[in-house]
Formats: C-alpha cells, structure tokens, sequence
C-alpha cells in the first residue's frame, strides 16, 4: 500500500510539473473508497488551474474518475481505490462511545471520524438527500432513521414514513407471521400521493398545536423517498405542505429528511428547495446537477464515485464523507431486539376530538400503556376506512 501511495503521489507531481502549475504533495489520508492527497501549490499557482486538472490527473494514475477540491490552505485529489470497502453502521457505532440526544449516524468523514447530525442544531432543520440511481440515498436514508432508533427513546424521536415506490422503508414496517414494525414508526408507511398529503396535513396541524402551546417534544422525523414524483403528483396542495413545514417546522421539533433523484426548482419548487439547510448530495451525472442539488458550485459532486459516496453540505462548508450501510436483515435483527425488549409501537389516532394528543406517544396520559403490535397493526387497518373519507379530506385541504 505503501509503494501505491508513493507513485500515485509522484504522478500527481508529474501532470503539475508538466503543466506548469508549481506544488508539491505534502500528505494525505486513506479512506475506505478513496485516498486524499494533499497538493500544496506555491503562491504562484492558480487554483482554478490546479482543478481543471482532473481529467488529467485520472489518465496519469489510471482511475475511473478523480475529484480535485480546495480543502483550507491545500488543494486535494481524491482518487478512488481499487479495493474499495464498505463502511458498515453496526461497525461503525461500535467505535462511537456515546451518540448524543436526536442525533443521526451518517458514515465516515474524510479524516476516518464517525460524522453524526444533530436534528435539534439550528443549522440542521430538514435534509435532503440528492443523487441519481445508484448513489445510495435510500440505504443513506435507513441507516439514519435506524441509528435515530438504536439511540433514542420512543419519547424522544418519532418517524414518519412516506414511499411512493414501496420498497425504500419495508424493512422497517414488515408484518405479518412473525413479522416486526419499528417501535418508533408512527403509523404504516404512506405510499399514494392522496394519503400523503392528508398525513401531511395532520402533520401541519400538529405543528399549529405544538406552536400553539411552545412544545417541540417529541422530535417527529418525517422520511420521504421520491420528493420529485411525489412533488409532481401532488400539485400545488403538496407544494403548500411542504412550503409550511420547511418554513416553520423545525421550532416545532418536526424534521423532514427527503430524498430526491431531481432536485430541480421545477420538480420540488424552488420555496421548499431553499428550505433545506443540510444538503447529502451523492453522485450525479453532471456539474449543472451538482450545483443544483448542493446549493453552490465547484463541489465536484459529479465526480463521486457512487454506492454511499457523499458530500454533506452545511453552509457553504462541504465535508466528502462515505455514507453508513445497513442491510435489510440487519435492520430486522436490531428491531427483533427492540421488539423483544418490549418497546412496541403506539397507534397514532388522528381524528378530530384526539387531534391535540396527537403524537404524543401516550394519547396524552403519563404512564399509558401501548398497545401490543398486533393491536396496533390492527387499529392500522380500522382507521383506513375508504377513499371516500379521505379525498373528502382532500377536497378540504385544496379548498
């Protein structure tokens, strides 16, 4: 490894030698997908040139793709390895001493640190999460809702659940014979447009209530897969909801996490687009995209390499940062054991005369008992009661 180290930084000298671009490499740091090399130009240099370099510097060292940002004092090139490994959450968590309090696991950052995001931090509010196909915002969106569940109590973190595809959260709401639901889920989770603009809307009222009475406990984290095609199917009652929740949900303790393949002004609006503070922008197909989704150009997100490789952009400052998995039986396994600890989830009721007590997790009675899973899971089905109640509902919310 270390012989690999050594020549791919004497090749990197060698295009900037052969490009009249005065520097030297000065350092670097090994990831699990990829190794930082760290270029000190002299005062000569130009920057700009030093990064237009890319291509350049993938032909000399052989590699697919090579990403050159200005990172402080130095300019560094991040090149892929070719025996790239997985960053595995339960492995990971095993290194972190204590997670604090709403706190969500991310993966790696480049120095080789756990990187958590604190929901409650002003600087946070509401995420979202772009990439095209094959980026890994799905498996990046359950190890954060997961790692919310392993370190939190049901009193602390809530979690909302809406997939238009069907298949990004299953994991996590799987019933049947011997099945499992997280304890912390809410309801089942909302995959047609109609039901979730009315979860939605129940969200919005919750957000009035807790406003109302100065209350932000406990944190409900709304998770959504697909926010463009459900953005486009929705309309404008969905372009309203989300404007009112980004805009004023946060002080409420309602946080949205949102995964998007388009996160163009057109498909999500251009409102609810600037609504996100905290942007996780994996791969993209090209440098337009790039600046879209992260908020700000020149991050070379167009140059990452896929499957869990992020950038986290916070306020103009970007952090490159491989994304946490968890696989589908491991996401079972841990909420087996909660299950088995006797933390089972609360139904949600959400009608008219219980409205105030929603989301409380205990109807609004210290110490009330939840019901076991089953019930729960019945109580589900009991309030889905017809398209009829429900379109009712949204005839009023577009009204």
């Amino acid at each position: 490894m270390r012989r690999v180290l050594e020549y791919q930084a004497d090749q990197i000298e060698m295009v900037l030698t052969s490009h009249r671009v005065p520097g030297r490499v000065t350092g670097g740091v090994v990831t699990p997908r990829w190794v930082s090399y760290q270029i000190a130009p002299e005062i000569a240099s130009k920057i700009a040139k030093i990064i237009n370099l890319s291509e350049e510097f993938a032909l000399r060292l052989g590699a697919q793709r090579v990403r050159v940002s200005r990172q402080g004092a130095v300019v560094q090139v991040d090149v892929p390895r070719e025996d790239g490994q997985v960053v595995r959450l339960l492995n990971l968590t095993g290194r972190i001493k204590e997670v604090p309090k709403q706190t969500a696991v991310l993966g790696m950052d480049e120095s080789g640190l756990p990187l958590l995001l604190r929901l409650p931090s002003p600087d946070v509010a509401h995420v979202l999460i772009a990439g095209t196909t094959g980026s890994g915002k799905t498996a990046l969106a359950r190890s954060m809702a997961l790692s919310l569940a392993m370190y939190n109590r049901l009193g602390e973190v809530q979690m909302v659940f809406i997939d238009p595809k069907g298949n990004g959260f299953d994991p996590f709401v799987h019933f049947g014979e011997g099945g499992y639901v997280l304890p912390h889920l809410l309801r089942p989770t909302v995959s047609d447009v109609h039901q979730a603009i009315f979860l939605l809307g129940e969200m919005v009222e919750e957000m009035i209530r807790r406003d109302r009475e100065n209350i932000s406990e406990p944190r409900v984290v709304i998770f959504i897969d697909e926010l463009a095609d459900l953005m486009e199917q929705g309309g404008k009652a969905m372009d309203r909801l989300m404007t009112r929740l980004t805009q004023r949900g946060r002080s409420a303790g309602l946080h949205i996490i949102a995964c998007t393949q388009k996160p163009l002004a057109a498909s999500i609006g251009s409102l609810t687009r600037s609504n996100f503070p905290v942007r996780l922008v994996g791969s993209v197909a090209s440098a337009d995209d790039a600046k879209i989704a992260a908020g700000i150009p020149g991050t070379g997100a167009e140059k990452l390499l896929g499957r869990g490789d992020f950038l986290l952009v916070v306020k103009g400052n970007v952090t490159r940062f491989q994304a946490a998995y968890v696989s589908e039986r491991e996401i079972g396994q841990i909420i087996g054991r909660m299950k088995m600890a006797g933390r089972v989830p609360v139904a949600w009721t959400p009608e008219p005369q219980r409205a105030a007590l929603a989301a409380t997790g205990t109807f609004g009675q210290p110490g009330a008992a939840p019901l076991p899973t089953d019930q729960a899971a019945l109580n589900f089905k009991k309030k889905r009661r017809g398209l009829g109640l429900m379109l009712g509902h949204q005839l009023r919310l577009i009204k």
